[in-house]
């Protein structure tokens, strides 16, 4: 589940222009930062094609109904938003994590991404996401851990499911997976009082080539953004390397959206920018973060909807996101959330 920007208006929420910034959500205070890219005018009444071709063969996603919170049980450690919505606030500095911290945080990633290996063997075409969600629910449960994103913020789900030009924080409900679809399925766990966090793009029946190129476009700004961290590489040279990529295969990378440093914690520093930037600031040995890209064929533009989470391309053009939670060694970063 990612940092998201805040879409700041100046009198209503369908104001015309919008300003996106960064936001790190702790403790529903905004922390804001500015950045060449990530503070910029956009226009939020750009025509909608119903069917865009360009992009290839999809369905176009709208919110659908959406069920009752899921329940967990008193003996599962929560964590302390999770009866009042409001998450405490992080370190105010990158942590550098001890070797306990990073046992804690690399079981939890552990168990997160054996539970998203395992609800994609689950997947077919005609479930719905909300079934997603109870799978996903039921099977944290039953490893004695928290679905981390459940309350967080109010969050009313335990997974975040995003399909086709649905970019992030896509809410379960009752629309039923369809022949060509592709879907991110966005995993964190609360686990021994630590988070661990993950996403993978999967492919629902017969995807059209554009998808699929699209889909192994997204893995791939992963993996190279991964193999470009090690201790003293700077933070900015990730969303470097993401956007080059992108751009030199036909794609771009939507900036609403950045990775987040992670342990007893959900979101806090570093936040980590997926687009072209110069922010400062060097990696060193123990941190933990996560990255994760949303690549997309079309505009870079985002629209929240009403629910307050749920971000649409407003070109509907199709996304597709990996997420690992990496700690940085002395020559190279380490995947917490293999399973390797």
């Amino acid at each position: 589940m990612m940092n998201m920007f805040n879409l700041a208006t100046k009198n209503t929420a369908w104001h015309r222009k919008i300003s996106i910034v960064l936001l790190s959500r702790r403790n529903g205070a905004d922390r804001k930062f500015s950045t060449s890219k990530s503070a910029a005018i956009f226009d939020r009444f750009k025509s909608k094609p119903s069917n865009p071709k360009d992009f290839g063969k999809y369905s176009i996603v709208k919110p659908g109904n959406v069920s009752p919170q899921l329940i967990v049980p008193d003996h599962i450690l929560k964590p302390p938003y999770a009866e009042t919505a409001k998450p405490p606030y992080p370190p105010k500095e990158i942590e550098i994590h001890d070797d306990d911290s990073i046992l804690s945080i690399y079981s939890a990633c552990k168990l997160a991404k054996r539970v998203l290996h395992w609800i994609g063997t689950k997947l077919e075409v005609g479930m719905t996401t909300d079934e997603i969600d109870k799978l996903v629910h039921n099977k944290i449960l039953a490893n004695n851990a928290y679905p981390s994103p459940l309350n967080y913020l109010g969050f009313p789900k335990s997974v975040c499911t995003s399909i086709n030009n649905v970019a992030c924080h896509g809410i379960p409900d009752d629309r039923p997976l369809e022949d060509g679809d592709i879907i991110n399925i966005d995993i964190t766990v609360y686990f021994d009082g630590h988070h661990g966090d993950c996403s993978e793009t999967f492919l629902i029946g017969n995807v059209d080539e554009k998808g699929r190129e699209l889909v192994a476009i997204a893995r791939k700004c992963l993996d190279e953004a991964i193999a470009g961290c090690a201790n003293y590489e700077t933070f900015s040279n990730i969303g470097n390397i993401i956007e080059n990529i992108a751009k030199m295969n036909g794609y771009d990378v939507v900036p609403a959206f950045a990775g987040h440093g992670i342990g007893k914690y959900f979101h806090g520093p570093p936040d980590i920018l997926h687009c072209r930037n110069n922010c400062s600031g060097t990696m060193k040995t123990g941190m933990i973060f996560t990255i994760e890209p949303i690549i997309t064929p079309g505009s870079r533009e985002v629209e929240i909807q009403e629910d307050g989470w749920t971000a649409i391309m407003v070109d509907n053009a199709r996304t597709a996101q990996f997420e690992e939670t990496i700690l940085v060694c002395p020559t190279r970063a380490t995947i917490l959330t293999s399973l390797e």
